[in-house]
């Protein structure tokens, strides 16, 4: 477990909202890396769970400001929204893929 801690898992989470893949069959040949018996066996995530988790983390980051970003410049806020928080997202529409996959959606 140490080993995959400190060998493994770093190359394969690297720049991950970058190269994050989208298709099935990409992350497919990712999760070749760990077998699903072991993860259940440690108790940890999958690596698409984990990019997920990394995407909401980076997310938050930015919104509120832990980076010297301007947030517009990677999110659109909802300008319709009545209720709750003003840091509301609004994800466009989008008919290529990609723009539709980018971690940013602006």
């Amino acid at each position: 477990m140490p080993l995959y801690n400190s060998l493994v898992r770093p190359h394969i989470e690297y720049c991950v909202q970058i190269w994050s893949p989208y298709y099935q069959k990409d992350i497919e040949l990712v999760e070749i890396c760990t077998a699903k018996n072991e993860l259940k066996k440690f108790n940890l995530m999958t690596l698409e769970k984990r990019r997920q988790r990394s995407d909401l983390l980076e997310t938050s980051k930015i919104i509120n400001g832990c980076y010297n970003l301007q947030s517009d410049l990677f999110f659109t806020y909802d300008e319709g929204q009545r209720r709750g928080h003003s840091k509301k997202l609004y994800k466009k529409r989008s008919r290529l893929d990609l723009r539709k996959y980018v971690f940013g959606n602006q």
